[in-house]
């Protein structure tokens, strides 16, 4: 029985890291910041490992400490959450998920 506990476990983490490992496409229209962190408008792909949202564009990738959330329903369109430039939440178009920023979680 220990074992087969000892299994589902590893492949519910298995299964928790493939998701998260789901890379979404956004474009900032403006340059924003996410704690101390600047951001430049442009394309950029992020995809979330563990407790941090990796940000790519070209060659140059950008850690910020953040958290997935899910939302009850689909969100219908990106949407970008922020207060005075500082970026607390992206709301993820065409899926439930939310990225939500430590920055944000902290105020």
């Amino acid at each position: 029985m220990i074992k087969l506990t000892t299994q589902l476990f590893c492949l519910a983490t298995l299964t928790l890291g493939i998701a998260n490992a789901t890379p979404y496409d956004v474009t900032l229209i403006e340059n924003v910041s996410v704690g101390s962190t600047q951001l430049k408008a442009g394309d950029y792909t992020i995809e979330m490992k563990g407790d941090m949202a990796v940000f790519k564009t070209g060659k140059k990738t950008i850690e910020i400490r953040a958290t997935l959330g899910k939302n009850d329903q689909p969100f219908t369109s990106t949407i970008f959450v922020s207060q005075h430039a500082q970026l607390q939440e992206i709301d993820l178009g065409g899926t439930q998920d939310r990225i939500i920023f430590a920055s944000a979680a902290s105020h």
